[in-house]
């Protein structure tokens, strides 16, 4: 199962999720959209195809990189959920606390 959180922690692969949501690159290509190494690009690039949110296909010498979408769609669908679900109960939570205090009632 994909972990959708690990993929989008760090703001350089969610720069190289959104890139790819444009079109396929090589590495030496998304490399060169960043200030960091070739081998620090490749360790996100490893995690999201490990997440697989991202397919790595080997073409000549070169490594090309595309979005998964409908994986990524299926884990961002996911995400919006929980993340719904938890605004929910603190917004009732919140709901709750202020009719009490609208009610007379000290916390």
């Amino acid at each position: 199962m994909t972990d959708i959180y690990r993929a989008i922690a760090d703001p350089t692969r969610r720069k190289i999720l959104t890139l790819l949501s444009l079109h396929e690159y090589t590495q030496s290509e998304l490399v060169n959209q960043f200030t960091i190494s070739q081998p620090a690009l490749k360790k996100h690039l490893a995690i999201l195809v490990e997440e697989d949110l991202v397919a790595e296909r080997k073409e000549g010498r070169y490594r090309v990189y595309r979005l998964k979408r409908d994986n990524f769609k299926d884990q961002y669908e996911k995400l919006q959920q929980e993340i719904g679900s938890v605004l929910d109960s603190k917004l009732m939570k919140l709901k709750t606390y202020l009719e009490g205090e609208s009610d007379g009632e000290s916390h």
